[in-house]
């Protein structure tokens, strides 16, 4: 097909299309290099070309200025190319390998570009030159009373680009413009560029094709009684004049305060404009504005022509019309956006009036175009105000509007462009002036990466038997500590426990009080109490020391000292990745500092950033986290474990299992936590049993103190897993003690989690693969198990938890913990709900259904052999939606069968 072939009907509009697409996938294989050459060769070539396409557009349009247009012309060719001559726009255009980002850019195919007829040849220009840049084809549709210079506009660009290896075809336009012709070639693009009149943009809208279009102007001009009249008169006459005012962001009305609105009116009248009078005024406006819309035979027209019109004498040298107004209603014709040598001005009051009346015009018919304000920018709470208020996509400030919103000749970030979008104010699909980037499909090429893990750890860590006395003395010595607040459980203080912290604080002057109210399940309500008297007393090192209860509650207590403004609900809410967390713990030691000290070696909270808290009002069982929780000091003294009684072995020893298991297995267990996890395993089966048989020995005992503070450092940068979050419940909903609720559900969570085909796996960067039977076969053999291979190990594993379990005393299922199952099937469904969204739960390699956890608080409760779960998969969902209470028809069965007993 030739290409000088004419559009004139649909069917060569769809042959041109065809040629074009061919063309353009041609162009979209072409290098940056290629690319950057035709895109200099075609702006070269418009720029020479800057001053005949003015002359054209002006004898075919009769709008505007000449001289003007070739302004208009230069800026489309020169400016846009300096803009983006160094931009990438093919292939890779950005590339982060630390990262993994690679952003390629590809071109969007064949671009509709409607052309309006007030600038017919620079807008011509400006959309060519981007398409060129970006690898796009365009086929134009001039306004039909432009053609000429708008299709000799894209020839000279085409014929360039071409010349300079562009493929034929790439460049086209509608020969014989029609509303048929260019709604076929809307629906057919594959992206619009619709620069018009509101009806075109909105079929453009209305297409079903992407579009990129804008809206109308009627920028309100604010002039302050602050701002230099001389320069703001100068910026309006030079912006209204230019092209005789057709550019859509030049200044309609002007709003002057009343303070300078003499100056300024003198100063407008000195610079060449004619003040109307009241019955010039309406003859003015009423042949401009036609049916509230512009008269398009007086658009871009000299003032003197506008005023002969209306039948009005003006003297030979007038510039603009001014016509002095109040309405701001839309039945004001000064209140429309005029496009023309007219300009409406209003008098405010004050300020705010003036604020007041530029949002009613632009409400009239501006929304999101452009707004100015004239002002000393010294001002700046009157210049915040006014973009507060204004709802426009530019906002513009002692500049001359129809040259400073296109960009880049009066603020130098401000892209040059001649579309100007109005976002979703304006009904447009963008905000601000279009770019290159708007034209590039994106594709963002992401290598998977793992991210930054860590290992926190408290300050400073004391170990050892009889440590207690010697690390007290940092607190004067060190950190000058004056006022320290114990906290601690009654048990703890009535025994007289705390004397062995009191003495040594009394020796180095340290005022001292103690808080003792402490549940053996912290209470939030406990923690609120203790918060009151740390507030009177003014302490500047809080000590916790007991068990994890004491130390949780002191966490609490702590937060709550350091920033009482703080809401709990807010320090509750759970998050997937600590560092993206919605809410953030403020900076805490300020006020003072955290010391920790265990008496049971279990929780392992004297080096974790958790606190578990009960609200029991409301009976949910909190667990907390942030390392700004993490303690200054931690002190793990075996002389303070000494006297636990058999039933606290048992629980404590048996959770520190759980906390290295859980933590080994996590999806963010890392090699740091790994080394701890094993040896604190290890430590519990090799000591446990004789701690727990010879509650005396002083070897079991510290050995024990190691294990749980070693398990504490590996899951305080590991996590936990879903048994945390089932125990947590069973404590929350049926006082199970914590340590015996993790023991009984403990293998049966670990073979769920070993399932080589879980339902769903854990997410996180880190975790590749569905491996914890690995897992915890390796943790099996370091703590002495074997097999042949690693099913073989983790049930030998199985066992020796369930051997050690017998050992000290765990009792076989949650019934034999004397929970009643009535309460128990009644509270399921909505503790298993809670157990779901624990915190714990998201480090779990194996991601839980609800209707998991259910079944296995179901088995746990009558004692069914365990499972994975693996093969019922989601049937198990699906068969409890139907079923309205799971394991209660075999309930009912077996008390039926007890009855008859």
């Amino acid at each position: 097909m030739s290409q000088e072939s004419i559009i004139d009907s649909v069917e060569t509009l769809e042959a041109h299309l065809k040629t074009m697409r061919a063309a353009q996938a041609e162009f979209a294989t072409f290098s940056q290099e290629q690319v950057d050459k035709i895109f200099k060769a075609a702006a070269l070539a418009a720029n020479k070309a800057r001053i005949p396409l003015a002359q054209l557009a002006y004898d075919e349009t009769g709008y505007g200025v000449m001289e003007d247009k070739v302004v208009k012309n230069h800026y489309a060719a020169e400016f846009v190319y300096n803009k983006y001559k160094d931009t990438k726009t093919c292939g890779v255009i950005e590339r982060d390998p630390a990262f993994g980002m690679t952003k390629v850019a590809e071109p969007l195919g064949v671009v509709a570009a409607v052309i309006p007829t007030t600038n017919p040849t620079s807008t011509a220009i400006f959309k060519t030159l981007i398409c060129l840049k970006t690898r796009n084809a365009i086929l134009i549709s001039p306004h039909p009373r432009a053609k000429k210079c708008t299709t000799e506009a894209a020839r000279i660009v085409r014929d360039a680009a071409e010349a300079a290896g562009c493929p034929k075809g790439i460049i086209d336009w509608v020969s014989v413009p029609s509303i048929e012709l260019t709604n076929t070639l809307m629906q057919e693009a594959d992206i619009i560029l619709a620069t018009g009149g509101p009806g075109m943009v909105n079929a453009a809208y209305s297409s079903g094709t992407p579009a990129l279009g804008v809206g109308p102007g009627n920028n309100p001009a604010i002039i302050d009684d602050t701002a230099n009249v001389v320069d703001s008169v100068s910026s309006i006459m030079h912006s209204k004049t230019f092209d005789n005012g057709m550019i859509c962001a030049t200044e309609q009305n002007v709003i002057v305060l009343d303070g300078v609105y003499d100056a300024v009116k003198a100063e407008f009248q000195k610079r060449g404009a004619y003040f109307l009078n009241p019955e010039e005024a309406d003859k003015v406006g009423n042949i401009v504005i036609v049916n509230g819309g512009v008269n398009a035979k007086m658009v871009g027209q000299p003032a003197t022509k506008i005023a002969a019109a209306a039948g009005v004498e003006v003297p030979a040298w007038t510039k603009i019309l001014i016509g002095e107004t109040d309405s701001v209603e839309p039945s004001n014709p000064w209140a429309h956006e005029k496009l023309t040598t007219i300009l409406g001005m209003y008098r405010a009051k004050d300020f705010d009036d003036a604020l007041a009346k530029a949002s009613r015009l632009i409400a009239d018919g501006g929304y999101g175009h452009t707004s100015s304000l004239f002002i000393d920018t010294r001002e700046t709470e009157k210049v915040e105000k006014h973009y507060n208020a204004m709802k426009t996509c530019r906002i513009l400030i002692n500049t001359p509007a129809s040259l400073g919103g296109i960009g880049d000749i009066y603020n130098f970030e401000l892209a040059p462009s001649l579309t100007l979008g109005c976002g979703s104010w304006g009904g447009n699909s963008f905000s601000g002036n279009l770019d290159i980037h708007q034209l590039l499909n994106v594709k963002s090429v992401a290598e998977r990466r793992e991210n930054m893990l860590w290992f926190r750890t408290p300050e400073k860590v004391y170990f050892k038997k009889g440590c207690m006395p010697v690390a007290l003395r940092e607190l004067k010595e060190v950190y000058g500590c004056k006022r320290a607040f114990i906290v601690t459980d009654s048990f703890l203080y009535t025994s007289g426990f705390t004397k062995k912290i009191e003495k040594p604080l009394d020796e180095m002057g340290i005022t001292h009080s103690s808080f003792w109210s402490i549940s053996p399940d912290p209470k939030l309500q406990d923690a609120e109490k203790g918060e009151e008297l740390l507030r009177a007393f003014q302490p500047d090192v809080i000590i916790a020391i007991g068990g994890g209860s004491a130390m949780d509650a002191g966490k609490i207590m702590w937060t709550m000292y350091e920033h009482p403004e703080e809401k709990f609900d807010d320090m509750a809410v759970d998050f997937m990745d600590i560092r993206k967390r919605v809410y953030r713990f403020k900076k805490m030691g300020e006020k003072a500092k955290f010391v920790a000290i265990p008496t049971s070696s279990g929780t392992g909270s004297e080096v974790t950033p958790f606190a578990i808290i009960t609200d029991a009002e409301t009976g949910i069982k909190w667990p907390i986290t942030d390392y700004e929780l993490m303690p200054t000091m931690s002190i793990v003294d075996t002389d303070n474990m000494m006297t636990q009684p058999k039933g606290l072995t048992s629980a404590s020893g048996i959770d520190v299992l759980t906390h290295a298991m859980e933590a080994y297995v996590s999806i963010m267990a890392s090699d740091y936590t790994d080394a701890i996890a094993l040896k604190a395993a290890k430590l519990v089966f090799d000591w446990l049993p004789k701690a727990y048989a010879e509650p005396t020995n002083v070897e079991a005992r510290d050995h024990m103190a190691n294990a749980s503070c070693l398990a504490g450092m590996a899951f305080a940068n590991a996590f936990l897993g879903l048994n945390h979050s089932m125990a947590h419940k069973l404590g929350a909903y049926h006082h199970i003690p914590h340590g015996w609720a993790n023991a009984v559900i403990l293998t049966r969570v670990a073979r769920y989690n070993a399932a080589e085909r879980p339902t769903r796996m854990g997410t996180f960067s880190q975790y590749q693969y569905p491996h914890a039977k690995a897992r915890y076969a390796e943790m099996g053999r370091f703590c002495g198990f074997t097999g042949k291979d690693d099913d073989e190990v983790f049930e030998n594993f199985m066992k020796g938890i369930e051997d050690l379990k017998d050992f000290i005393g765990v009792k076989k299922t949650i019934a034999e913990y004397g929970v009643d199952e009535k309460y128990f099937l009644d509270t399921l469904d909505e503790m298993s709900l809670n157990a779901f969204n624990d915190q714990c739960t998201g480090a779990n390699p194996r991601y839980p259904l609800v209707a998991e956890i259910k079944s296995m608080y179901l088995d746990a409760y009558y004692g069914r052999p365990a499972t994975s779960y693996e093969d019922e998969g989601l049937e198990i969902r699906e068969e409890m939606k139907e079923t309205p209470a799971p394991g209660q028809v075999e309930a009912e069965e077996a008390a039926d069968e007890k009855k008859s007993e």
